[in-house]
């Protein structure tokens, strides 16, 4: 899990899981230092997701046998264009192929010193200052 800034920017990252754990379940269990009245921005496949005093930005999920409105459809593609941008920082975070290849190296914290290598990799390549 990752948290991207405005800039493009990765401000945390959670701790790495193997094999197949849902995206929800790895939200509940990470503490997110999220300030009071920010704004999140999150897919669809966190959607009983809350944080308190956060502002959740959500895609309308369309229901069954219903049309979504045009207002509807149009604030979706708005935070689709911005979800694409955040689409990009993990493209470029797997950039580095151990990220996404299978990692064979089992000794304890390598996974994630992996990730914040390639995490680190990413925020310098943007020319931004590390955090």
């Amino acid at each position: 899990m990752l948290l991207v800034n405005a800039l493009l920017l990765i401000l945390f990252l959670s701790d790495t899981y193997g094999g197949r754990v849902h995206d929800k379940r790895i939200a509940d269990a990470t503490p997110y230092p999220l300030p009071a009245r920010s704004r999140l921005l999150q897919d669809l496949g966190f959607l009983a997701f809350t944080l308190p005093q956060v502002e959740i930005l959500m895609p309308t999920k369309k229901l069954r046998g219903e049309d979504l409105t045009r207002e509807q459809q149009w604030a979706n593609q708005a935070l689709n264009q911005r979800r694409l941008r955040i689409e990009h920082v993990k493209r470029s975070v797997k950039r580095c192929r151990i990220v996404k290849d299978r990692l064979r190296l089992w000794k304890e914290g390598v996974r994630d010193l992996v990730m914040e290598i390639c995490c680190a990799l990413h925020n310098s390549l943007t020319g931004k200052p590390l955090v």
